[in-house]
């Protein structure tokens, strides 16, 4: 059982050995810290628990695991409740505990907003084990008696600020309430408001406490970009930004099983050592890359993000979000794989214009800096080869050179001038890699941004301000066009305004320096997330 040893420290939490070789399998290694705290305490107890880590720490393994280990086959009711503020959690997390269940036969059902009602009544009346949803289309069941959680043996509320953050305070008592009293609650937070407090006083019974405190120094070890692309346009940004690094290292993640393979297979038609890794791939199969990886035969990997869960590779230069993340426990899973070993590393993420807004509510709930940067120009990349292949060649011509090579270069200098001969031969050997005809060029999309962001602000009526006053304030912070500022709203104790993506952005990033330390005087309004329900 060679999986007993590789995960030997997984093995001394107690799980059981099917449930290792399934790790083992998904390429895990070692635990992370909420992993190693909080799965012996389920899976040995039946005491509430609330778990204070940030985004980013494995938590849904922490929990899902012990869980999967611990509930039945066939046992004819739901039996675990798994609430999450945002649909893509929602999937996100099932796919997780699906992946984890290895042969046992158990039905882990996401229930979400914006997917036919019709299909998940299906599926519900088929059985299911667990249920992963978001709080509205869950009480939507629970109205229509679609669903009932009056025997289940574990709820988990997770991500429960940003449930709190999104307005579902109520919903999630309702939803508390219609469960039984026997149940075990887990609830994660990355923070702990009086109201999540007030859930934990009034709806657990006698709970343990496991905060995970962030490693310390990990963020300024790795520098946040973003570019703005063309769908069509990400894989030349790829090519780019491989070409311009000296040594690139790194993951490139994606979307889909479909994507990797395409996206892997064109790399290697285009000559970079690079392979793909989605749930399809064997195990077998599996080991080889990831060996070939980690020993830099290949320097680039292509994956999704569950086949990426547990990978723990070293010294990665780069991290890429070929398809933008699903939201930010995806990004800091994904980003935190560089900056390891007190090496800088850089995550990288392509945008399309649409996908703006989407990457803005990433940052701020990742509470990340994120800048954007423009792709590098042919010319600087092959300014950047050329350098790199002079100091190649600087290395290779002050160590030993073959005599059988001496000789050849003695007969063509008695032939041809020596400047002449020196071009011939790196024209031969180099003209690929230097030609500019070899990359494709990449359209502009600034002009295509559009659209609009509402804004949060943290002064109203209170701190005298009025619409006028408010919008000269913003001006005064910031020197963005006072023309560009519409829709503006003063309350008593807070307003908002709303300004296109560009002003948002310049509005934002002027704020969170001048407010270092403290909460943020404006932030992305939560009136623009649609509320999922």
């Amino acid at each position: 059982m060679d999986y007993m040893k590789s995960l030997k420290n997984f093995a001394k939490l107690g799980l059981s050995a099917d449930m290792l070789k399934t790790l083992q399998e998904k390429g895990f290694e070692e635990p992370t810290p909420v992993q190693e705290k909080i799965i012996p305490l389920i899976l040995n107890t039946d005491q509430d628990l609330i778990g204070q880590a940030k985004t980013g720490t494995g938590k849904t393994a922490a929990f899902g695991i012990p869980i999967i280990e611990r509930i039945t086959e066939n046992c004819g009711h739901i039996q675990a409740l798994v609430l999450t503020p945002t649909r893509e959690l929602a999937i996100q997390v099932a796919e997780e505990i699906n992946s984890f269940k290895g042969k046992k036969k158990l039905h882990i059902l996401p229930v979400y907003g914006g997917q036919s009602i019709e299909q998940q009544l299906k599926r519900l009346k088929k059985g299911v084990d667990i249920v992963v949803g978001t709080p509205g289309r869950i009480q939507d069941h629970i109205k229509r008696k679609t669903v009932n959680f009056s025997k289940i043996s574990y709820l988990v509320l997770d991500e429960a600020d940003e449930m709190l953050n999104m307005g579902f305070l109520e919903e999630v008592k309702n939803i508390i309430s219609t469960t039984n009293t026997g149940r075990t609650t887990l609830l994660f937070s990355a923070t702990m408001p009086k109201e999540i407090a007030a859930i934990a006083k009034n709806y657990m019974k006698d709970h343990i406490k496991v905060k995970i405190e962030p490693e310390e120094n990990s963020a300024p070890l790795t520098d946040h970009i973003y570019f703005e692309v063309s769908a069509g346009d990400k894989f030349e940004a790829l090519c780019r930004i491989i070409d311009f690094e000296n040594e690139f290292y790194g993951l490139v993640f994606c979307r889909t099983k479909v994507d990797v393979n395409n996206i892997a297979s064109h790399l290697k038609d285009r000559g970079y050592d690079a392979e793909g890794l989605h749930g399809d791939i064997s195990q077998s199969q599996r080991l080889t890359i990831l060996n070939s990886f980690k020993k830099k035969r290949i320097n680039i990997l292509v994956a999704t993000d569950v086949a990426a869960r547990g990978i723990d590779i070293q010294n990665l230069t780069h991290v890429i979000n070929y398809a933008i993340p699903q939201d930010s426990d995806s990004y800091v899973h994904r980003i935190g794989r560089t900056g390891r070993a007190g090496k800088e590393g850089t995550a990288i993420t392509f945008i399309t214009p649409e996908e703006y807004r989407k990457l803005m509510y990433i940052k701020k709930t990742a509470r990340t800096e994120i800048r954007k940067e423009k792709l590098p120009e042919i010319q600087q990349i092959i300014a950047a080869k050329r350098t790199r292949i002079m100091d190649e060649l600087d290395s290779i011509i002050r160590s030993e050179t073959d005599d059988s090579f001496l000789k050849m270069a003695m007969d063509l200098i008695e032939r041809h001038r020596p400047e002449k001969t020196l071009a011939a031969l790196l024209k031969y050997t180099f003209h690929d890699k230097l030609d500019p005809a070899g990359y494709n060029e990449i359209r502009d999309v600034y002009p295509q941004i559009s659209g609009k962001t509402r804004l949060f602000v943290a002064k109203g009526k209170k701190d005298k301000m009025s619409k006028r006053s408010l919008v000269d304030f913003i001006i005064k912070k910031t020197n963005v066009d006072g023309r560009k500022i519409d829709d503006v709203q003063v309350l008593d104790s807070y307003s908002f305004i709303t300004v296109p993506f560009k002003e948002a952005e310049r509005i934002l990033t002027s704020f969170k320096k001048a407010d270092k330390g403290k909460r943020a005087m404006v932030e992305v309004s939560q009136k623009i997330k649609s509320r999922r329900r």
